[in-house]
Order: structure tokens, then C-alpha cells, then sequence
């Protein structure tokens, strides 16, 4: 994992602070002041497990203890990219009570879903380790904030896998803004479907995009007019050059409505049995069962395209998968070893945001160690 580009970090300024915290912390800021400040110790912790990915709230509150004129001691716990188990603390914060205690929301707010997203990630890559990731989050979020502090988490996944199971994991985001997380200098992409209904066909839109961008690897979508297999052999004719060198890709992003061009329930079990025979015959719910055979991006799906493409010669074009690829769904893509080269998602964003609510508690006041009762699990050994 590398840094990337730099991103302006939130506001440290005490007007932009005071705005968005809340109330009751500025009213305690207001009181220490007047009763006499204290040096504080604070732990950050999660009621789930997670992979610690805590730089951005870290970095945040170094910037801000800068522009206050005074220091926290910040003591991590983890690497990031660490395990960490529920209620475990995360880091431990120390410094003046004033200047901290208008800072936790904002600094919760930085930590709880980048470790969470992270965690999925990581979950994700593990489950297909031969595959490559491409980050495709930031439609799912609620700004550019939110998009780099996913982005980043997906990068810190991805890197702890690499390092726990050797998983080829993240290679590239949607944007050039995060696009230095994942060791690239440019977003990655090539068409939406919008494009196709602007060319009229998926050749022609290929045809538009290579004109437009000579040398760029091309990635297809052929679903926007339901014919998957019949547009991607007929892209793979019209460049066979491409196609021949693994420098064209088809992306199934087949939507939940309908089956993949030629398949039915009955097409996609008898897809699924020639190629991981008995795999529906366990015990699978019935979420699982459709990621399987149903509608959409199926593994039947997969499978048929990988078939039709080797059929005709093009062995070297990659397939691109898309569409809900979560952790759930990738452990039943590889349970039975579906042929996806590339998955692009935006589904390591935390599905229950109640699981990514982080928690601080002073843990120590000066000289004199508290905790509210049920906590004590927060104090520190040394203390």
C-alpha cells in the first residue's frame, strides 16, 4: 500500500471544530477552562472485530493539536492492516482535557467505518486470493471525505491480505483522486453503460472508446442490450488483436432482473454442474442459492461466458465482475472456483453502519485512573 495523492484533511480550525461537534463537549471545554484543565487519557475501541486502520483519525488529530500549540501522546495499539477483536482498544490518546474533548466525534467519525470497510476488504481478498480488486466505492459514499477514508480502507484490506495469504487484492480505484492508495497514478475504467446507449451498440461503443483512447486495455459492458454472449464474442471479432494479447475485458454487471443471454434456472444448474458438480447440492441459503444460479452476476453466469469465450478462441479475455461482490458473496464465487480475473466493488463499505460506531472513554484523569463501571476492560495494564 502506498499514499496517496495528497487529499486536504478536514478543517483543524476551532470555528470549523466547534460547528460540528457536539453541544455537550463544547459546554465541558467551557467548564475545564474554568475549573482547571487536566491531562486526560482516552481509549478507542470497537464492540465488533476489525483490521485497525486508524491513520486518518491519527493524522487528524496531530494536525489539530498542531494548530492548538500543544501535543498528544497517541499510542496505537496496532499496525495498521492488525486484527483487532472486539472491545480490544484500539489507541490510547493523552493530552490537555480541553483541547481533546471537542474532538471525539470528529475523530470517531474517522475510525469506525475505515476499519470496518477494511475488514471486508481484507475478508474479500483473502476468499480470492488469484483475483484483482478494483475499488469502486466512491458512488456508494456521501463525499469526497467519505470516498478517501473507504478508499484507504480498502487499500489497508488489501495489503494485509497480501501479506496473510500472498492475495493479489486491490489494484486500482474509480478515480485519480484515490488512486494513489493502490500504487496507481490514475483511475481505472472504461465505459458505462450510459455509453453504449449513446453508440447505439456495445461494438460501436467499443469502437468509440479505442478511437478515443488508442492503446488503453478495453472493458466491455455487454449487458445493456441483454445479448452478454453474443456482444462479447462479437467485440472479441472485431478486435481480435486485442483480444488475443488479454488487452480486452468483459464485464458481467447483468442486473438482478433477469438471467444471463441463453440462461434460465434450469440452463444455470446444468452450467453449474458440468463445472462444480454437487456445489448447490449442500446446504446454501437462499441468498446464496440466486448468487449461485439465480438472476444477475451468477456463477453460473461466469461460467458460461468463460465457456463461450474459450469456445470460440479467445481464451486470453479476461472476465470482470460486478454487482453486490461483498464478502458473502465472494466466499460463494470461490467456494466453487468461479473464472473471475477482476472484481470491481464498492461492497466493502460497511452493510450495518450500527457495527461501525466506535467508542471513547477517558480511561485515567492526571494522576487518578477512571472508567466508568463495565469499562475496566479499557484500562491500560501499566496504569
Amino acid at each position: 500500500m502506498t499514499e496517496p495523492s495528497p487529499l486536504p484533511l478536514p478543517a483543524t480550525d476551532d470555528a470549523s471544530i466547534a460547528a460540528l461537534t457536539d453541544a455537550y463537549f463544547k459546554r465541558t471545554r467551557a467548564i475545564v477552562e474554568m475549573f482547571g484543565d487536566v491531562e486526560v487519557t482516552y481509549a478507542v475501541f470497537m464492540r465488533r472485530p476489525v483490521l485497525f486502520a486508524g491513520k486518518p483519525a491519527i493524522d487528524w488529530l496531530q494536525a489539530v493539536a498542531a494548530a492548538r500549540g500543544t501535543r498528544f501522546v497517541i499510542e496505537p495499539r496496532y499496525a495498521e492492516g492488525d486484527w483487532v477483536g472486539a472491545g480490544e482498544p484500539m489507541l490510547y490518546i493523552t493530552g490537555s482535557f480541553a483541547a481533546l474533548v471537542e474532538l471525539e466525534t470528529l475523530y470517531l467519525q474517522k475510525i469506525g467505518a475505515a476499519c470496518v470497510a477494511a475488514f471486508n476488504a481484507y475478508s474479500m481478498c483473502c476468499e480470492m486470493p488469484k483475483v484483482a480488486f478494483l475499488a469502486m466505492e466512491a458512488r456508494h459514499t456521501t463525499g469526497p471525505e467519505m470516498m478517501a477514508l473507504m478508499a484507504y480502507a480498502a487499500a489497508v484490506g488489501s495489503a494485509a491480505a497480501k501479506r496473510a495469504v500472498g492475495a493479489r487484492g486491490f489494484i486500482g480505484g474509480a478515480n485519480d483522486a484515490t488512486a494513489g492508495f493502490f500504487g496507481a497514478t490514475a483511475g481505472l475504467g472504461t465505459m458505462p453503460h450510459a455509453l453504449i446507449g449513446y453508440a447505439g451498440s456495445t461494438v460501436r461503443a467499443a469502437e468509440m472508446f479505442v478511437a478515443a483512447n488508442p492503446g488503453v486495455p478495453l472493458t466491455i459492458l455487454p449487458d445493456y442490450y441483454g445479448r452478454e454472449i453474443s456482444d462479447s464474442l462479437e467485440v472479441c471479432r472485431r478486435f481480435p488483436e486485442m483480444a488475443g494479447e488479454g488487452r480486452l475485458s468483459v464485464r458481467l454487471d447483468t442486473h438482478g432482473g433477469r438471467f444471463l443471454e441463453g440462461l434460465d434456472p434450469q440452463a444455470s444448474y446444468a452450467v453449474l454442474e458440468r463445472h462444480a458438480p454437487g456445489s448447490f447440492r449442500q446446504y446454501r441459503t437462499e441468498e446464496e442459492l440466486k448468487w449461485l444460479v439465480g438472476t444477475g452476476v451468477s456463477a453460473a453466469a461466469v461460467f458460461r461466458l468463460r465457456e463461450a469465450l474459450d469456445a470460440a478462441g479467445y481464451g486470453a479475455v479476461k472476465i470482470v465482475a460486478s454487482s453486490g461482490f461483498g464478502p458473502a458473496k465472494c466466499k460463494v464465487m470461490a467456494s466453487v472456483a468461479a473464472p473471475i480475473d477482476v472484481v470491481g466493488t464498492g461492497s466493502f463499505l460497511p452493510e450495518d453502519w450500527r457495527e461501525t460506531y466506535a467508542t471513547a472513554d477517558i480511561v485515567r484523569y492526571g494522576d487518578r485512573q477512571s472508567v466508568k463501571i463495565g469499562r475496566e476492560f479499557l484500562l491500560r495494564e501499566r496504569d
